[in-house]
């Protein structure tokens, strides 16, 4: 585990030198963004903020999900990683998936259409959490569709801010850990109350509230907060 841990810090510090080096000699009035905030600064958080809430719904679950199979399931500790393989294939399909569907119908829409049916996987994935062996299906299309809504939000940030499209995807990635931190929170209070029974039906509410943000529009400058 050192061994681990001082490897991984030697790589950070050498990727840091890089970071910096490559960054250094990009001119300044490049890296320069202010101007292009001016007026957009609550718009950009309200938009960002979705991914925040999005995360909430996805990882306050799924930070507990090992002690929550098996308090609910019994599940041995092979169960459980086939569990979580479940979820990450899931996961990596979504991913891949939504491309061709972002494509094909629109971001907006697709982005709009996975958060509802995340909702609805998470409200199913509370009803039949107890169910056995039925748990890796419903962990299989969570994943799935959750990180289909996630990337197809993403290609929304970027054609939705061409001008601040760095500064928006920086952002977007710190509302995510935000969402994460934040769910890992709720997860645990919600299990210290109600118990892992409790934690989809908690989850939905906030992919609920995800989608709701995200229908909200905007105009830029000083109309509106989102688009």
């Amino acid at each position: 585990m050192a061994f681990s841990i001082v490897v991984m810090a030697i790589i950070g510090a050498i990727l840091a030198v890089v970071n910096f080096k490559t960054w250094k000699s990009i001119p300044k009035s490049d890296l320069t963004r202010s101007r292009l905030l001016e007026g957009n600064l609550l718009r950009i958080l309200g938009s960002v903020s979705v991914t925040t809430i999005w995360a909430i719904s996805m990882y306050a679950l799924y930070v507990y999900l090992g002690a929550a199979l098996y308090s609910e399931n019994r599940f041995s500790s092979s169960e459980i990683a086939l569990a979580v393989t479940f979820f990450g294939v899931g996961a990596v399909l979504g991913s891949l998936t939504s491309g061709q569907l972002t494509d094909k119908f629109g971001e907006r829409k697709i982005s709009k259409a996975t958060l509802i049916f995340l909702t609805l996987v998470l409200i199913c994935l509370g009803i039949f959490f107890s169910s056995g062996d039925s748990i890796y299906f419903f962990l299989f299309i969570w994943a799935l569709v959750g990180y289909a809504g996630f990337t197809s939000y993403q290609v929304r940030l970027a054609v939705e801010y061409p001008k601040e499209r760095g500064i928006v995807m920086a952002w977007n990635n710190t509302a995510l850990y935000i969402g994460i931190t934040i769910g890992s929170m709720i997860g645990g209070y919600v299990i210290s109350i109600w118990g892992y029974s409790q934690l989809p039906y908690v989850c939905s509410i906030a992919a609920i509230a995800s989608f709701v943000l995200s229908t909200q529009k905007v105009k830029e400058k000083k109309n509106q907060l989102f688009q």
